[in-house]
């Protein structure tokens, strides 16, 4: 998700994530002076499906659906041990990803509208980000920082639908998975 502190962020965007609240006391503080979208509200997570659907869209009938598609996903474990790169973000890698990478192309199947990024990439990579914008050197000394809160595990329950109001993404509804 993206900044400006919420400039690339706009009223009505919707987001379907991953809470991780493990990873709040090893990436909080780096996340809120070097990832936009923590000081825009939204906590560690992995993102499903960004951009959703508008706002406007999201009804009773959507919930409804994103309930039955997510509900029919068991829930999973996932273990962080590792950062990775892309050009000037640090994030840290979710082992194994094969079940995040599942429920982004269950939801992408469901609403094609949506593709995920906005069809920007050819692949999606299931990233925890921590740092956004930032010179190597910066992400290198977040890196070594990080590495000693490394390794930890999180139980993936439910995916969060996080709303935009203009000015903070706040989460609106959560989806369970299958116990």
């Amino acid at each position: 998700m993206a900044d400006d502190s919420t400039s690339r962020f706009q009223a009505g965007q919707t987001g379907l994530v991953v809470r991780i609240p493990e990873a709040e006391p090893v990436v909080r503080a780096w996340r809120e002076r070097f990832d936009p979208s923590a000081r825009a509200g939204v906590p560690a997570h992995v993102t499903v499906l960004f951009p959703f659907l508008e706002e406007s869209r999201i009804d009773a009938q959507v919930c409804s659906a994103l309930t039955d598609v997510l509900g029919s996903h068991h829930a999973f474990d996932l273990r962080f041990e590792s950062c990775g790169r892309f050009p000037g973000v640090l994030y840290l890698a979710p082992e194994p990803d094969a079940q995040l990478r599942l429920l982004t192309e269950v939801i992408a199947d469901r609403w094609p509208e949506a593709p995920p990024y906005g069809g920007q990439f050819a692949e999606v990579v299931p990233h925890l980000t921590v740092a956004d914008g930032q010179e190597d050197a910066v992400l290198d000394e977040i890196e070594a920082n990080l590495l000693g809160g490394l390794p930890f595990a999180s139980r993936v329950a439910s995916v969060g639908l996080m709303v935009h109001d203009g000015a903070k993404w706040q989460e609106r509804a959560s989806f369970a998975l299958l116990e």
